[in-house]
């Protein structure tokens, strides 16, 4: 079994916390995506879900926002599943992390949880012990307590209690740069030639290739992230560094 973690919890203490604590719970190899918005695990989440291309695996995304509008709720966003074939997602819906899932018709719903309710209901079946849900339901680390174990329930037993969410309630993905990679090439939410038409970025031509743009020249390309036969626009400058020369960073939008 393939696990893939998304998380802006990424500093390496965070970081070894969860990838040890999903490694005592299943056999399988950890990889670890670090974000630091909802936007950028929006498009990492959508590019794992390539990689996988639909086979047994699971991943776990907690990026949300923890102020604000986010104070809502009683502890935090909540958690929501879905399968894409034989791939589980275990992520936080509250902002922009499922937005690209939904511009590209990966699922049609997601399954919210309540987390009092689900430990409840774990606890009730003999899955988790009583003082382990006490944890978990007062955690303020829920990527170490919380998401690992319902996300290892979930891959056992399927499902779990929990309410369907209609994909269409999740934000749209702004027309905007969500990765900067370290060639300097800016990561879009653009998928068609029509959106690159009609976006304020300054005009630039579109090329199909990096190889196909000239030398210094500024461009849009056809990257290699996106889902399935869709790819996302990417903004480059041949031989040089789009991100420095055109102030582009992540989250900006165009």
């Amino acid at each position: 079994m393939n696990i893939t973690i998304i998380n802006d919890c990424r500093d390496e203490s965070t970081k070894g916390r969860q990838l040890t604590r999903i490694s005592s719970l299943i056999e399988g190899p950890v990889s670890f995506v670090g974000v630091s918005s909802d936007l950028e695990a929006a498009g990492n989440l959508v590019d794992v879900l390539d990689a996988y291309a639909g086979t047994p695996g699971l991943v776990l995304v907690n990026v949300a926002p923890r102020n604000g509008k986010a104070k809502q709720w009683k502890n935090e966003t909540p958690f929501g599943y879905f399968w894409h074939k034989e791939t589980l997602v275990v992520s936080s819906v509250d902002g922009l992390t499922l937005s690209l899932v939904k511009k590209l018709g990966i699922t049609d719903s997601i399954q919210v949880m309540d987390i009092p309710t689900v430990v409840r209901q774990l606890v009730t079946e003999e899955a988790l012990t009583s003082s382990i849900a006490d944890q978990i339901i007062s955690t303020q680390f829920r990527s170490y307590e919380f998401l690992p174990r319902i996300g290892v329930y979930l891959l056992r037993h399927k499902k779990v209690v929990s309410e369907k969410l209609d994909i269409q309630s999740i934000p749209d993905a702004p027309a905007a740069v969500w990765w900067v990679d370290n060639f300097g090439n800016c990561k879009t939410t653009l998928l068609e030639s029509q959106e690159v038409q009609e976006s304020s970025l300054v005009k630039i031509p579109c090329f199909e290739r990096l190889k196909d743009v000239p030398d210094t020249t500024r461009a849009f390309i056809i990257g290699s992230s996106g889902f399935g036969d869709t790819r996302v626009r990417e903004i480059v400058v041949q031989g040089g560094n789009a991100s420095l020369e055109l102030e582009l960073s992540s989250g900006q939008k165009i």
